[in-house]
């Protein structure tokens, strides 16, 4: 526990926290919503916004923070008017954003894509206070809209229509998710990397639903698979001088595969489990009667 004693590492490890609670917090409604690559996407508009900020001397973090909610209003806008041409204006978007990236912070006095490093795939040394004051305060937002609109994000993201006939506002409330999307890519830009950060979105959410299919409890795992390899990710990169984000993301993916091998055994169990609590005299529900008689009809 020695790596407590610097403070660098305390930084890391809370933004390692807040970032393993609201990546796979936003990462559920994505899911749902099939719309998995997204975070992927915002990170590449993101990075525009980390050049401006090295260009004009202000915060990366809340550069990038601009630049990527802009980005993810308009990949709103062009999933609603986009229609078949959509995707070509999505990926204009996010390679212009890469591009835009790479071109303002070698304009920016002193700055090379080597700063980009730290930003692409995350950095233990570089998380500032100010870095750590930012991150606390988007992941705030990100709870608050996760957590307190949980009820109406699930609608929409399970059934538009249906949402949008009992009258939510369903265009307002994709927004707000895209919105909240890009908010939690740049939280999690310090610790696990532009490139990367979508896989902490997701496959968190993914290994947790091998366990379960109730939204709450599948939201409490995922949470929970999101801290644990953030910060076994973040100590694992500082004992083995290794990049955190490729870590973070490398225990995410086994942390998948051990829960797919275990999810088959544990659901056999629990149907033998079930078998067994009926009891013998009881008829199965879906039972299909042995015999017909003269004149029974068969249904079409």
């Amino acid at each position: 526990m020695d790596f407590l004693n610097y403070a660098f590492m305390q930084r890391a490890l809370l933004a390692a926290v807040l970032v393993g609670i609201t990546a796979p917090a936003i990462g559920i409604y994505l899911v749902q919503r099939r719309q998995a690559l997204m975070g992927d996407g915002i990170g590449h508009v993101a990075m525009t916004g980390v050049g401006l900020g090295f260009l004009l001397s202000t915060s990366p973090v809340w550069m990038a923070t601009a630049v990527s909610v802009l980005g993810a209003v308009l990949m709103e806008l062009i999933r609603w008017y986009g229609k078949t041409r959509g995707d070509i204006a999505l990926a204009m978007l996010f390679y212009g954003g890469m591009a835009g990236g790479v071109m303002l912070i070698n304009l920016a006095p002193g700055g090379s894509t080597a700063n980009l490093t730290s930003y692409l795939f995350g950095s233990l040394s570089t998380v500032s206070e100010s870095d750590v004051t930012a991150i606390c305060e988007l992941a705030a937002f990100v709870l608050l809209v996760t957590l307190g609109l949980r009820r109406q994000l699930f609608a929409v993201s399970q059934d538009e229509e249906f949402a949008r006939v009992t009258g939510l506002p369903v265009r307002a409330l994709n927004l707000l998710t895209a919105v909240t999307a890009a908010v939690t890519v740049t939280v999690a830009m310090r610790v696990v990397g532009l490139l990367l950060v979508s896989a902490l979105m997701v496959v968190p959410v993914a290994a947790a639903q091998q366990l379960s299919r109730s939204f709450t409890v599948t939201f409490v795992i995922a949470v929970a698979i999101g801290v644990a390899v953030a910060v076994s990710g973040t100590v694992t990169s500082y004992y083995q001088d290794v990049p955190p984000g490729a870590t973070i993301v490398l225990l995410t993916i086994a942390a998948f595969l051990v829960l797919t091998a275990l999810a088959g055994p544990l659901a056999r169990r629990r149907a033998r489990a079930a078998a067994a609590a009926q009891p013998a005299g009881d008829p199965a529900e879906c039972a299909i009667p042995a015999t017909r008689g003269a004149g029974d009809e068969v249904g079409v």
